[in-house]
Parts: structure tokens; sequence; C-alpha cells
């Protein structure tokens, strides 16, 4: 007699069961988003201080432009779920990719934005600014180049105060509360 492996999920902040291989809109929480990527330190925690998921999104999210501004926000929620594993490694398991994809499809429906958006070249070079920018300001010097100092992207010339990640999750949940309002009312 064989056992059923069930199918693999995670528990949420807010106590939900949140399925891996067919994530729902409604599966997805502004909370359960908020609070996991205010903890998930960028970089695989080799900054010099905590430094957010939240707080990256939020910055993508204010260099995306106008109408890519949710999108912005959004690009990483699928980390949420499934960590941030750095870009290197993260290139380097389909698997890994193809779940991330289904979880931002979901997040894409259940906050209506379309799917292409967290793709688009307004948001890929706004994301590319921001890691330039955080690298610069909470890594070390690098002793090889990153394929992103090949793009068409330079550091903005800005200091970055890593908020805690209680700030953080505030400050998410308030720009996804206000561009959220904002589409609606459009």
């Amino acid at each position: 007699m064989t056992t059923a492996i069930p199918a693999p999920w995670i528990l949420t902040a807010t106590g939900r069961r949140f399925p891996l291989d067919v994530p729902r809109p409604e599966d997805v929480d502004p909370l359960d988003l908020a609070h996991a990527l205010g903890n998930l330190c960028r970089f695989g925690g080799h900054t010099r201080l905590h430094y957010s998921v939240a707080q990256h999104s939020l910055l993508v999210s204010e260099l995306a432009g106008r109408p890519f501004r949710l999108a912005g926000l959004l690009h990483d929620a699928g980390e949420a779920y499934v960590g941030d594993v750095v870009g290197p490694l993260a290139r380097r398991l389909p698997e890994f990719r193809a779940v991330e994809h289904r979880i931002l499809d979901a997040v894409a429906t259940r906050f209506g934005v379309p799917r292409w958006q967290f793709e688009a070249p307004e948001v890929r070079h706004a994301d590319a600014v921001a890691l330039l920018t955080e690298r610069k300001a909470l890594l070390p010097p690098s002793p090889h180049p990153w394929a992103e100092d090949l793009a068409d992207a330079r550091p903005l010339r800005r200091t970055i105060v890593p908020l805690a990640p209680e700030a953080a999750r505030a400050a998410f949940l308030q720009r996804l509360h206000d561009l959220s309002t904002a589409r609606r009312n459009s």
C-alpha cells in the first residue's frame, strides 16, 4: 500500500494554508505579503544591515513610473511564499521558477495587474536600478561585475536607510492600499 504524497503547501503568517502547486487569487492575502516580504532580507542576507524585500519593492514601485507602480510593488510578491532565492541560483532551478510564476499569476489576478507588467521593461529597468543602488549602499564592493552592471542602468545617488521589518511591512501595506485604491478609482 502506497501513501499519497500531499500537495505541497505552507502555513502563512495569517494562518492560511497556501498551496504551492495551484495557488488561487483568493489564497493571496496582503497581510501575508507584507509580513513575509518585510522579514525577508535581500541579497541572501549578506547586506550590512537587514534590508527587506518589502523595502526593495517600494523602491521599484517608485522608480517604475505611474502605469507600472503596482506591478513594481508586486514584482517580487512570489518571494513571500517561496523565499528570496539569490538570482544566480534561482536561474538554475526551473521548477522553483515555475512555482514562483504560478504564484505571481495568482498575485496578478488578485490585484488586477496584467501579468505581463511584472516583466515589462519599465519594471525590469526599475528593478535593475534599485539593485545597483542597494548593492552600492548595502554590500561590500564586488570583486567581479554582475549581470546588472552590463544593463542600461545606473545606481541612484541616494542614501538608503533600511527600515525595520515592522516599518517596511506597514509602508508596503500602505502603498499597496493606495495603489489598489487608485487603480479601482481610475
